[in-house]
């Protein structure tokens, strides 16, 4: 069984970085890792995802945002830098355990197990 816990979050101002973790137990190295996000009264979005080496972002977040994976560690994290207030949000981490087409890591359904969400909160 997957289980995710995410921790990182926080209230930061417009310019300024978080680093988001997520620690994973029940995952193999050909699983799926992503971060989505979601405001109230909105749906779930896709943040960034990575697998085998490979990355993946939002066009919002491209070139400000970093997905990392420790295998070692069974951990993923999310540097985000120059924050802008539209990144606030709560942020799930989420994995797929089996593989899928790299065009498919931005659908919410491919997503198997998720965690509980971190809050954050960019505003000066």
């Amino acid at each position: 069984q997957v289980q995710l816990v995410e921790s990182g979050g926080g209230l930061v101002r417009p310019g300024g970085s978080l680093r988001l973790s997520c620690a994973a137990s029940g995952i193999s190295r050909d699983s799926i890792l992503g971060w989505f996000r979601q405001t109230p009264g909105e749906e779930r979005e896709f943040v960034a995802a990575t697998s085998g080496g490979n990355r993946v972002y939002a066009d919002s977040v491209k070139g400000r945002f970093t997905i990392s994976r420790d295998n070692a560690k069974n951990t993923i994290a999310l540097q985000m830098d120059n924050l802008k207030p539209e990144d606030t949000a709560i942020y799930y981490c989420a994995a797929r355990r089996m593989r899928i087409i790299v065009g498919a890591w931005s659908r919410r359904d491919v997503y198997d197990s998720w965690g509980q969400g971190t809050q954050v909160t960019v505003s000066s």
